[in-house]
Parts: C-alpha cells; structure tokens; sequence
C-alpha cells in the first residue's frame, strides 16, 4: 500500500511573535516494514535556520529558528510512503512472559531499539500500582508475553472510552486511568505503565491510522488525524498493538517515530516570545494512492 500524507499545523498569534524556537518530527519511519519514498516540510515564515539531526532514537528532528516577527506559523509536511508489513504472529504464540521479563532485563545492549530504554519510568508514564494491577489480570502464570499484551490491549479498548473532552495533552497517566477515558496518547500511556509496571519492555508509538469515509460519501480534506499506539518486546521483536482501536498494528498504521512517551515524539514543541492568546489548527490526511489516485496527486502538485 502505498499512502499521500499531508500534516499541517498552523498557529495564528493575537500579537506578533518576534523570536521562536522549534522542533520538528514529522518524517516517517524508515523501516518496521515501511519505506519513504519522498517528504518535504514547508515551513512559512521562513527559518532563519534549520538543522536536520536524529535523535537517540532515530527520529528525524528539524530544528528552526524564526526571528522575523509574524502573527502566523504554519508547518505543512508531505510525504509518499510505502507500507507492507508481514502478518502478525497468533496472539497466543512465543515464549512466557516471564522469561521475557528475565531476558529484557538480562540483555547487555544499548542500542537505539535496546529494551533497557523502555523497562523504567519516563517524564509521562511513571509507574502506577492500580495500573500495574489493573494489567497483571491478563498475564497469568506461563502465558505467552504476546498473548497477555494481545489480551491487555483489547481490555483497555473494552474498559476505557474515547472522549477527546475528558483529557488534555498534560493530563497525567494516573487521572487518565482513573477517568477510564481520554484519547488515543492516553490509551497509549495507561497501558505502557502497565506493561512496564511488570517488568516488559514498552515503547510509545506515534503516526497515522488510515480512516475511510463513510459509505457514499467524499474524503473530506483534513478530516484524518494523527494517532498512537504502543510497541511491546516479547522477546523475538516488537509488535505494535492500538490500545485505542483494539487491533494489532498492520498496513493502516503509519510509524513516524518510536520513543519512550509522548514527550520523545511530539510532532511540534518549542517556545515562542510574545504575549496574548492564539489559535491553533491541524489538518491531517492519508489517502492510499489506489483509492484516489488523483487526490494523492494533488497533494504534491
């Protein structure tokens, strides 16, 4: 499958700004069973610099600087992507979780994908006993570690319910699993606590979900939106599984980058210099290219 993405994110200042910092991560993922074959970021007003690095973990980070003064900031990224990912292996498969557990803990590297980076707590995800708890009644004694995520995952979609009101980004994991609602980064983050809180390897994923209109109607443009989803080592790999659609990840989910929370992967984050409110808008589309051929065109035309 190949998909059209455009993200757009545009903010729009009560008074000027006249000095702004910012970090980009907006390129997909090369690898994990995708292949990028063109992105470009527009960047309006023009950066004074602009200085592209990975990160530890390999995520693509633009960083920019604007220093002319402007009342809006708009950051447009497009890319074309290739997706075929393997079918993933049944639920119930692989080794106890845990012997995964003994051999995460056990493993000497260090490397960006290293399960050590994804054992402990992080900014965003401390470990919370009710949560720890709430995940131990999905692994029982001897239970393969993919069977008890697999079964985890689908509780969390079962138990919680999406409401894009009942959270904010800042909200923090504890008052989400209290709420037993939020959105997709909360889903996300309840249950990395849980795996961590017993002793698995979990990473925080995020990207895109191809979505389809519904029946008989038109693709509305900037109707997508961006999504997350965790990565759990079960000891011969990581599998993505979507706490908040209760699927394991497959061809309709696009990775543009893996870290340990939300703070490691935010698409935008910086700081501005100015006073008064403002106004933010994004827009998200992923068109697969045999679907509408013509739409995915248009978006780098």
């Amino acid at each position: 499958m190949i998909y059209a993405l455009r993200h757009l994110t545009a903010y729009r200042y009560a008074r000027p700004v006249r000095f702004a910092r910012c970090s980009l991560r907006l390129r997909p993922r090369d690898g994990e069973g995708q292949s990028v074959l063109e992105s470009r970021v527009a960047i309006t007003p023009a950066p004074r610099t602009r200085v592209r690095r990975d990160d530890y973990f390999g995520i693509e980070t633009v960083s920019i600087t604007i220093d002319a003064p402007h009342t809006e900031f708009r950051v447009e990224a497009l890319s074309r992507i290739r997706v075929e990912r393997p079918p993933l292996p049944p639920a119930e498969s692989g080794r106890p979780w845990e012997r995964v557990r003994d051999e995460a803990v056990a493993r000497r590297d260090l490397g960006p994908e290293a399960t050590a980076h994804f054992l402990f707590p992080s900014a965003r995800v401390p470990l919370v006993p009710a949560i720890t708890d709430y995940a131990r009644a999905s692994f029982a004694p001897g239970r393969s570690a993919s069977g008890a995520a697999f079964d985890l995952m689908r509780r969390i979609r079962a138990d919680f319910r999406f409401d894009s009101e009942a959270t904010t980004v800042a909200t923090p994991v504890s008052e989400a699993f209290a709420l037993r609602a939020g959105v997709c980064q909360d889903f996300a983050h309840v249950m990395i606590a849980g795996l961590r809180g017993l002793g698995l390897p979990a990473a925080y994923v995020s990207g895109y979900l191809r979505t389809a209109p519904p029946p008989g109607r038109p693709r509305l443009r900037g109707a997508d939106a961006s999504h997350a989803w965790v990565a759990v080592w079960c000891g011969e790999g990581w599998i993505g599984l979507d706490p908040t659609n209760g699927v394991g990840v497959r061809d309709d989910h696009i990775v543009v980058a893996r870290g340990r929370d939300y703070g490691d992967v935010s698409p935008i984050d910086g700081i501005v210099t100015a006073s008064g409110p403002q106004r933010l808008r994004v827009e998200v589309d992923v068109v697969p290219e045999d679907e509408e051929t013509r739409a995915a065109a248009a978006l780098f035309a």
